[in-house]
């Protein structure tokens, strides 16, 4: 099979000048959003630990977030190929990343879903594909730390 390849494009764009560029470290917001064609923006910034700001997303979440929906989206298609219905779909993933000498790097980000099904029959199939989704999921492919899954299953009703 010949390898397709996908392309991914947006902008990117800078909103925390505070009206003196960057002439300090202290002297600019880390602000910015991204957006794309037919899409709202996300506002964005650095975590608060770097001076960004709480209420907007930072690389770092966005991160972990990509990875948690990576693998919900393959396992949701996993199931459905495999004939277990999930009725809910509930992430609270973590992330870690450790930094020395001002430089950073995640070391692991373990995903731990709650998964609803329609039926007790279906629970140990529905635990099992997790590893499936795992292995197809492409971001996790694409990420130098291991991504772990502790998964829960419960029966919807």
């Amino acid at each position: 099979m010949r390898p397709r390849e996908h392309t991914y494009g947006l902008t990117l764009r800078w909103t925390g000048d505070r009206g003196t560029g960057t002439s300090g470290y202290r002297d600019y917001g880390r602000e910015h959003e991204v957006s794309a064609d037919g899409k709202p923006p996300l506002p964005g910034t650095a975590d608060p630990f770097f001076r960004g700001e709480p209420d907007r997303w930072n690389p770092e979440e966005l991160l972990v977030a990509a990875l948690a929906q990576c693998h919900m989206l393959s396992y949701l298609a996993q199931c459905a190929l495999q004939g277990v219905v999930v009725t809910g779909y509930v992430d609270e993933p973590v992330g870690t990343m450790t930094e020395t000498a001002g430089a950073g790097e995640f070391t692991s980000v373990v995903l731990r879903p709650t998964v609803t099904v329609a039926d007790e029959g279906m629970v140990a199939k529905a635990r099992e594909l997790h590893g499936p989704a795992h292995d197809s999921c492409f971001i996790a492919r694409s990420v130098n730390f291991p991504v772990w899954h502790e998964a829960t299953v419960v029966v919807a009703g």
